[in-house]
């Protein structure tokens, strides 16, 4: 098991590089770059920017070096200084401008995620337990409607509602006294206040699909033979269903829970757009309008590091969790 994690771990690093060179050479690949949006901006605005003017912007980020130079020196910084460049657009350091929306993000994203399996699992279980039941059909009635209605049409549903009913927009997380405001009791408060709206929203379509999940899975264990062995030995039936088939249906939970953390910092990008909410995903997608590749790049690669740390911490939950899985590993 040792061996197999080291392994991983030499892939993974391997697997970043890769990463971070692919990112980079394909944000360069659109036409033109930051400058040449900026000069486009400005003449759409009946302005100009002079030739020395553009040559100095050029000079100062550095879109006059080679595509390996700009790469080396991007990606050099990044692993001896921990320096992921300089937004164009924001004229700040790229880390400061995404950390300064990771906390928000990641607090709806855990929120979410905790409401999903908190909703999710019992309603799962209880759907495969009385299969074709009433209320098995409910289920998988509103399962089915969550999966198919998009979510930022939830959003809109919601706005829309907020303005016409209540004479109140539905969007923010904040209300305009808290907007600047010091971090306090009442700026807590507020944000609670604000927080269920995305989090309903965000959480439908993954409560929806986790319920099919936990159902099909627990329905393909509840009638194996060890289940039936169990069951003929005395075993009571809530303490036989929640220690074998409920652990061995969650097998595959296991292993895409790393996929979760990317998602904690990307948060949900539609539904931050539509609801105007201040988390990383509006500012990854203003970033792509405007070229800012040291920005967009920075997002892409630490998206994609979180990717892969996440499916390697997986893998080893999954075999902590599962003997089987583990047992193929004995003497790795």
């Amino acid at each position: 098991m040792a061996m197999y994690i080291v392994r991983r771990v030499g892939l993974m690093l391997i697997t970043l590089l890769a990463i971070s060179f692919a990112t980079f050479w394909i944000i360069s690949l659109p036409p033109g770059d930051y400058v040449s949006t900026l000069v486009a901006q400005a003449e759409t605005r009946g302005e100009s920017i002079s030739a020395e003017r553009i040559a100095a912007l050029r000079d100062r980020y550095g879109l006059n070096d080679p595509f390996l130079v700009q790469y080396w020196k991007w990606i050099s910084n990044i692993v001896f200084h921990g320096d992921f460049g300089e937004s164009f657009a924001w004229n700040r350091p790229v880390s400061t401008l995404i950390w300064d929306r990771v906390g928000l993000s990641f607090f709806l994203s855990v929120s979410t995620l905790l409401l999903v399996w908190a909703i999710a699992f019992p309603i799962g279980i209880y759907s495969a337990v009385k299969q074709y039941s009433p209320g098995d059909y409910v289920a998988t009635f509103f399962g089915f409607v969550g999966m198919a209605v998009p979510e930022f049409m939830l959003a809109l549903i919601f706005l829309y509602i907020g303005v016409r009913f209540f004479n109140q927009s539905a969007g923010g997380l904040f209300s305009p006294e808290y907007v600047d405001a010091v971090w306090n009791l009442g700026k807590v408060l507020d944000l609670a206040s604000h927080l269920w709206l995305p989090v309903l929203i965000i959480s439908i379509s993954g409560t929806a699909g986790l319920i099919r999940v936990t159902r099909a899975n627990l329905l393909d264990e509840l009638y194996k033979p060890y289940v039936v062995t169990a069951r003929a030995k005395g075993l009571p039936e809530w303490k036989l269903l929640l220690k074998y088939p409920v652990r061995m249906s969650l097998s595959p939970f296991f292993s895409t829970v790393g996929w979760l953390l990317p998602g904690l910092i990307s948060g949900e990008t539609i539904i931050s757009i539509v609801l105007s909410l201040p988390t990383t995903g509006p500012l990854l997608f203003g970033a792509t309008e405007s070229q800012d590749m040291y920005l967009v790049g920075s997002f892409v690669l630490i998206l994609s590091a979180l990717t892969v740390v996440g499916t390697l911490l997986s893998d080893i939950a999954l075999a902590w969790w599962d003997p089987r899985i583990r047992h193929r590993y004995q003497g790795s």
